[in-house]
């Protein structure tokens, strides 16, 4: 399986997604490939934000390594599971969709853990280090329940 966590920039949400995501999939060894990519390729080959870097190690997780890209729509043909951040990254990865299979891989990340179809993981780039942190704590809960439906084989 591959799953790829995108949102705008690619240098804070979808890498600590990434990030979490990875160290679990390693701890459970579980065979599951997985990535990040942005919408716009601002940041492209950038590390990710120094912030989310620090918040992440302060809580054990590595993601200093993570280089940003950007999203197209050869991840389609790469991914069986695709992860925005929030509604808008959602609408924007939507729009290059090919077809009905690829539209049906596009998920928001937070539908794991609430039961709003519209939960958006917010975008911490302009917040405080509190705001890095909450991020952290969605991602952290949407990521130890892909995890168990990963184990369920009951992911999407």
């Amino acid at each position: 399986m591959k799953i790829l966590m995108v949102c705008l920039g690619n240098i804070c949400r979808s890498p600590i997604a990434d990030g979490l995501l990875r160290q679990k999939v390693n701890e459970e060894h579980l065979d599951v490939e997985v990535d990040s990519a942005g919408t716009i390729g601002l940041h492209d080959g950038s590390a990710p934000d120094s912030r989310m870097i620090a918040t992440a190690k302060n809580r054990g997780t590595d993601i200093s390594f993570l280089k940003a890209r950007q999203f197209t729509a050869a991840d389609f043909d790469q991914f069986d599971v695709i992860f925005a951040m929030d509604k808008n990254n959602k609408r924007d990865i939507l729009s290059l969709a090919k077809t009905t299979e690829d539209k049906q891989k596009v998920h928001l990340l937070l539908s794991e853990i609430s039961d709003q179809e519209e939960a958006n993981v917010p975008d911490p780039y302009y917040g405080t280090s509190k705001d890095f942190e909450h991020v952290y704590d969605l991602v952290d809960k949407a990521t130890n329940t892909i995890i168990q439906k990963i184990k369920n084989n009951t992911l999407i």
